[in-house]
């Protein structure tokens, strides 16, 4: 269970006319040993080079979309149960938000590691009792089939059993989609690599518009400097490095405003060029901004 004692982050931004509310969901304990592609000692230099610590934490964050013609639309569900006691502040932050779990149409699953979607369940029910729950159907064919438990390590297996466990209660609301719009103004963007499907998900409203990228970057002050450092977690390391360095090459010559999972809180601005690298600025956080 979440810390009580522990304020929730929320923190609203707009995209035209649709409003993303950041729902901060705690943090797990990471170490540079998780780090892939360079080496601990780069890695190291480039966390105290952001003024972060050498045993980082990982933050998470899940999102909120509402709008005027449109009901909630939620973006992943944080650790829930699944994960350690400093995380699981979703639902805490959708209540501080003024929406009630019953009130959400749709979970848009960014892919299936139980941070994500550990909190679509509560005690094997659904948290979200009249929601449709919508991935990419490459992201159900990887974890979801008796076959892939099977087959499937030992190290890996609980893995693949919290996903089961966490979509078993949405059996018959689970919608697979494989690109394009997924609802109004909102539209799955394949970054395969962290896991097969993988996905984000580019909001437009108007002139306006802002990509949740996931887990693109878990670690912001060592892979928008160094892309070619992953994480390893990453189900096919070559191609979330692939998409890790595509994606921000397109960010930072189109000024798309992005929002990460695993971006420090509030978690959206933009990304632009350093050296043979990238950055990340983050938009101005108002406090009355709507």
């Amino acid at each position: 269970m979440a810390d009580t004692k522990i304020l929730p982050g929320v923190k609203r931004w707009s995209v035209g006319d649709i409003t993303l509310t950041v729902l901060n969901d705690g943090w797990f304990q990471g170490s540079l040993d998780l780090i892939t592609g360079i080496s601990k000692d780069e890695a190291g230099a480039l966390q105290r080079a952001g003024f972060r610590t050498q045993e980082p934490r990982v933050m998470l964050n899940a999102f909120l979309l509402t709008g005027p013609g449109r009901k909630p639309v939620l973006i992943d569900s944080g650790y829930g149960s699944f994960g350690p006691p400093t995380m699981g502040r979703v639902p805490a932050a959708l209540a501080v938000a003024g929406v009630a779990p019953e009130a959400i149409e749709t979970v848009l699953v960014t892919h299936c590691h139980p941070d994500h979607i550990g909190g679509l369940v509560v005690d094997g029910k659904a948290a979200y009792p009249n929601a449709e729950i919508v991935l990419h159907s490459d992201e159900a064919a990887y974890w979801l089939p008796d076959a892939a438990l099977a087959a499937a390590p030992d190290g890996a297996k609980p893995y693949f059993e919290n996903a089961r466990k966490a979509l078993a209660p949405y059996a018959a609301r689970v919608r697979e989609q494989s690109g394009g719009e997924v609802l109004p103004g909102i539209t799955a963007v394949h970054l395969p690599g962290h896991t097969p499907g993988h996905c984000g998900f580019r909001i437009v409203s108007g002139d306006k518009s802002l990509l949740v990228f996931t887990d693109v970057v878990h670690l912001p002050a060592i892979q928008f400097k160094q892309p070619e450092a992953g994480v390893g977690f990453d189900v096919d390391g070559d191609q979330a490095r692939a998409t890790r360095k595509a994606i921000l090459a397109d960010l930072a010559a189109d000024g798309t405003r992005i929002a990460g999972s695993h971006l420090e809180f509030p978690a959206v601005g933009t990304v632009s060029r350093d050296g043979d690298g990238y950055r990340f600025v983050p938009d101005l956080w108002v406090a009355d901004e709507a």
